[in-house]
């Protein structure tokens, strides 16, 4: 045993075993990522540092580092094995299905079967395990009836309080229809929609569908580091999970920050 021991040591100091041992820790364990636009203000920053947890999900199908090129490159399948499916709610690290080889971090808003729909910014949802499973647990939510079917308005805002518009952002056909209305619709098997909690400074699912559950690579775990535009280091945000990050006191700091940058702040990202 002592002997093994010593062999998996010199192993794992050599070259060939320190590669061995960090692609493994990138390809099934867990990925650095760095949050690079604000689609999802309050809850998480641009200049967040965070490591996404890769086995939330199943194992996505590993590409290397940087280059984006699957270590599979004669399949195309991007899910290597099944596993936990994503929940409404939770904030989901995806390859969008108009552009694999780059990384999205949204929140996921509606599962398979789920019916939805916007009017005037309102996120409208039908879950589709039907009107009583709503009506019991949605008691402290706005119900509205349309089509003969039960729909709770804003139903992720009461527990996810980054969640918010942008009220410069109004509708006179100069900003995309999507940020206002969008028809009903019912997710496709498989598949999960997608939404930025900046809602009116997000490109997601809105514009370009639903992501297929085999796009999903995991979830962000924590902030490792956070410095903002002035390179100014948010000390309060690291170590923190994005639980953590809705806490008051760091969700008003949040708030403050996007008050101060975002004054002429008018894109999609």
């Amino acid at each position: 045993m002592k002997e093994f021991l010593h062999k998996t040591y010199k192993f794992s100091n050599s070259w060939t075993g320190t590669i061995i041992i960090v692609l493994f820790v990138i390809f099934f364990i867990a990925q650095a990522f760095r949050i690079p636009s604000g689609s999802m203000k309050d809850s998480l920053l641009i200049g967040d540092h965070l490591f996404a947890k890769k086995f939330a999900y199943g194992i996505p199908m590993p590409h290397l580092p940087f280059l984006e090129v699957s270590i599979m490159p004669w399949s195309d399948s991007l899910r290597l094995m099944d596993g936990d499916k994503p929940k409404r709610g939770d904030i989901v690290i995806f390859r969008p299905p108009h552009n694999p080889k780059t990384h999205f971090v949204k929140r996921c808003v509606a599962l398979p079967g789920d019916e939805l729909f916007l009017l005037k910014k309102d996120l409208f949802i039908h879950h589709s395990e039907g009107d009583e499973w709503i009506k019991e647990n949605f008691k402290d939510h706005e119900l509205v009836v349309f089509a003969q079917k039960l729909w709770v308005k804003n139903p992720y805002r009461k527990k996810h309080p980054g969640i918010h518009n942008d009220e410069k952002i109004i509708n006179n056909g100069q900003y995309p229809m999507q940020l206002f209305n969008y028809a009903p619709i019912k997710v496709d098997e498989d598949n999960y929609f997608m939404m930025g909690d900046n809602r009116d400074h997000s490109n997601d699912s809105r514009f370009w569908g639903a992501v297929p559950y085999e796009n999903i690579e995991g979830t962000p775990w924590f902030v490792y580091f956070s410095v903002d535009k002035d390179w100014e280091i948010r000390w309060d945000r690291i170590g923190k999970t994005p639980t953590d990050l809705e806490a008051p006191s760091i969700l008003n700091r949040a708030v403050q920050e996007r008050i101060k940058t975002d004054k002429d702040d008018y894109g999609i990202y």
